[in-house]
């Protein structure tokens, strides 16, 4: 029998594509294939729910806070919106500002209306 060692000391030695090459070699030789390897360590992942990082948001007007015009003319701003357009949308709050954009840009959006005085949730 080999030394198993040895073994494990010469895989580790591999490049990248050396051992691209190995497993294309032994998938030919011994007729099966890496993914079937990935097939079976799926159920075991399964077992417990992994949640990936958000990475696109809705930025949901909730409330003008009072301050209805200040809020009006940041809606204008950041949307380029006309007065009546904005203040539609602002008096329909509940209503999306923007949908579909980065974390940083949509706490940016909600730190603005924030600081005209209105509320913001992103989604």
């Amino acid at each position: 029998m080999a030394d198993l060692n040895k073994l494990v000391d010469d895989l580790s030695a591999l490049t990248v594509l050396e051992a691209a090459d190995l497993a294309k070699l032994l998938e030919e030789k011994w007729g099966v294939s890496a993914a079937a390897a990935v097939a079976v360590a799926g159920p075991a992942a399964a077992a417990g729910p992994v949640e990936e990082e958000k990475t696109e948001f809705d930025v949901i007007l909730t409330g003008d806070g009072g301050k209805k015009i200040n809020v009006i003319k940041e809606v204008r701003a950041l949307t380029g919106l006309g007065l009546g357009e904005a203040k539609a949308l602002v008096e329909s709050a509940p209503k999306a500002i923007k949908e579909g954009v980065n974390k940083e840009e949509a706490e940016k959006i909600k730190k603005q209306i924030e600081e005209a005085g209105g509320t913001v949730e992103l989604k």
